[in-house]
């Protein structure tokens, strides 16, 4: 049967025959690709509802709100580890000093001489310091040297459950290399946030966005808010620290005044030593081991907790890519470059200051507390002086806050006067061994020394980090030279154990009278615009290995080549070229100026640029 000329043939069944809609389908199918490539575009295109500027704000209050936490978690952290330590310490060495607790416990150890070269490792070890603290903050950086201290702090801890000379000693050397290393980050980190919290509140300034030098003084505010904040929760290390003495080492443990003091003479500026005729039995009987197992687990509990607070809930102190330059100047220009600010004036006329501190706070924790507090109180009111001057110190470090509307001397010649006068009525001041009369005005002492200590504290680490709030990249090294005197000052005090009680004061009066007048020649100068020596902080080399893609020109040849000339420059060129820093040439500052940038090799430099670019040009030249 043959097919009219309206129908079609098919041969096969499985033979494909277009429908008769086909063209249809292919403009719905059109139409869908169509219309999915339009909610695409409308989905990744420019929101309506979207403002940019309020994104940007609420994404740096969030930043402002995490660098507030930083300041309050690095604070809270020394502090629990202070209290740890110095609780933990003071318990120790009450414990050891008892003569009955060392025969039953401890016969054949002879554990005093274990405390002598405790505190030796603890107060002779820092005095080195300054040789390592740099290369260790600069190799770890600012929080993981934090943390990593803290550790070793942990480790001191630790070794008191197993009381051998092996475990002991080392522990304490160990915490000894560590003091100047913490603090030194610590000052450092608590600066670096005030420059931080600045960025974030004007990050829609052209400095801010190009990451430039700040303006001076742009961020001195939130210099002295942070530096306040933190020494208000530092110095309450001093109350948590008498815990295990207020609620362990009670009156159920220790002597009556009348058997502990009953040897003593004389107290308070008549004494030499600490207290003479003091007893060798001060514990009416012993604590249990597993009462002092689980006080130690409680205290290893908290040093933990320190670590994980600086691990945890510490930002970075710096971005990473600056974390790369401060390590790329070289290790041995890191290793250099403390030594060299010692040629700044303003740091070497603080650096009385910087002793005095570290005399101040030892005498207040051993030589008045001891001398004259348990002397004429007895040992059960030790754990109250200290907290009277914790308290006092950290209530009265809000008083630096006041910077902010007073000159910066204010708060450092303040403490000074106070201190002053503290130390020229204990000079004075002989109280009878064994009289509680003397509480209230012992305690009054105590709170004042405290306030004194609050302004000496507060003020000197505020004016470090005002006078260099602009240098990001040498807060580490002033901070280290800040911290290394400390040191040196902590290991005066530990010799001076046998002077008479005057000779500490008279060396007392004497830094404080030579600390302020010569921070009073240094704010003379400052008036007077006399320039400072800064050293110049070579530029970061960052070694380059492989093949350099991103470079238009010699992308093969190895950076030795042109890192070795550089070497022989440097070497050639004046090594100690120092940048002078004039108070009225803040352009320049702002600028990057230094002294030297006209030198035979940034001319050589720019010579060999325009040799290059003439050479390209006659390259085309010859092309075309």
């Amino acid at each position: 049967m043959e097919a009219t000329g309206d129908e079609a043939l098919i041969p096969h069944d499985d033979q494909f025959v277009v429908p008769p809609n086909g063209n249809v389908n292919e403009m719905l199918n059109v139409d869908h690709e169509d219309n999915m490539q339009g909610q695409m575009e409308e989905f990744l295109g420019p929101q309506a509802d979207y403002n940019e500027e309020e994104e940007e704000k609420k994404y740096y209050r969030r930043k402002r709100l995490g660098i507030i936490k930083n300041v309050v978690a690095a604070s809270i952290g020394a502090m629990i580890v202070y209290s740890v330590y110095m609780g933990l310490l003071q318990m120790q060495l009450i414990l050891h000093y008892d003569t009955t607790y060392r025969e039953v416990k401890y016969s054949n150890l002879g554990l005093q001489d274990i405390d002598q070269k405790m505190l030796m490792g603890i107060n002779v070890t820092p005095i080195v310091g300054l040789l390592y603290t740099p290369l260790l903050i600069r190799f770890l950086g600012t929080k993981w040297m934090m943390f990593l201290a803290s550790g070793i702090y942990a480790l001191f801890v630790s070794t008191n459950y197993w009381e051998r000379y092996y475990t002991l000693v080392p522990s304490a050397v160990a915490i000894g290399v560590a003091i100047v290393p913490l603090w030194a980050s610590l000052g450092n980190y608590i600066t670096r946030m005030a420059q931080q919290y600045y960025e974030c509140v004007n990050y829609k300034e052209e400095h801010v966005q190009e990451q430039k030098k700040l303006p001076k003084g742009a961020c001195h505010s939130y210099i002295i808010v942070f530096q306040s904040v933190f020494n208000i929760i530092f110095n309450l290390s001093f109350v948590f620290a008498e815990f295990p003495m207020a609620f362990v080492l009670n009156s159920v443990y220790l002597h009556d005044n009348s058997h502990v003091l009953a040897q003593v003479k004389h107290c308070g500026a008549k004494v030499t030593g600490l207290i003479p005729g003091f007893n060798n039995t001060v514990l009416k009987k012993l604590p249990s081991s597993m009462l002092l197992i689980e006080v130690e687990s409680v205290l290893m509990g908290f040093a933990f907790l320190s670590m994980i607070i600086f691990l945890g809930l510490c930002g970075a102190a710096y971005r990473p890519t600056e974390e790369i330059d401060l390590r790329s100047i070289g290790w041995g220009n890191i290793f250099q470059l403390p030594f060299k600010h010692l040629r700044d004036y303003r740091l070497r006329l603080l650096c009385p200051f910087f002793i005095y501190s570290g005399f101040e706070t030892l005498f207040a924790i051993t030589g008045f507390t001891l001398s004259y507090g348990v002397c004429a109180l007895g040992l059960n009111k030790l754990w109250l002086l200290i907290v009277v001057y914790g308290l006092s110190a950290s209530v009265f470090s809000s008083l630096s806050l006041s910077l902010l509307r007073l000159p910066r001397w204010v708060c450092l010649i303040s403490g000074a006067f106070v201190h002053g006068v503290l130390v020229v009525v204990l000079m004075a001041f002989s109280p009878e061994p064994n009289r509680l009369k003397y509480e209230g005005p012992l305690l009054v002492i105590s709170a004042l020394w405290g306030l004194g200590t609050a302004l000496n504290k507060t003020g000197v680490s505020t004016l470090l980090g005002m006078l260099y709030a602009e240098e990001k990249e040498r807060l580490d090294f002033v901070y280290t030279i800040y911290h290394w005197w400390q040191a040196i000052a902590i290991f005066i005090v530990y010799l001076w154990y046998g002077l008479p009680m005057r000779a500490k004061l008279s060396i007392l009066l004497v830094t404080l009278l030579l600390a302020c007048f010569c921070y009073w020649v240094m704010e003379r100068r400052l008036a007077k615009r006399v320039p400072f020596r800064l050293p110049r902080i070579p530029r970061p080399r960052h070694k380059v290995k492989g093949y350099r893609y991103l470079e238009e020109d010699n992308s093969d040849e190895s950076d030795s080549e042109g890192s070795e000339e550089d070497d022989r420059e440097d070497e050639r060129e004046e090594d100690d070229c120092d940048v002078v820093q004039n108070l009225d040439g803040e352009e320049r500052d702002q600028e990057g100026w230094y002294q030297g940038a006209n030198s035979p090799r940034a001319r050589r430099r720019g010579a060999e640029g325009r040799g290059q670019d003439d050479a390209r040009v006659n390259e085309r030249d010859g092309e075309i």
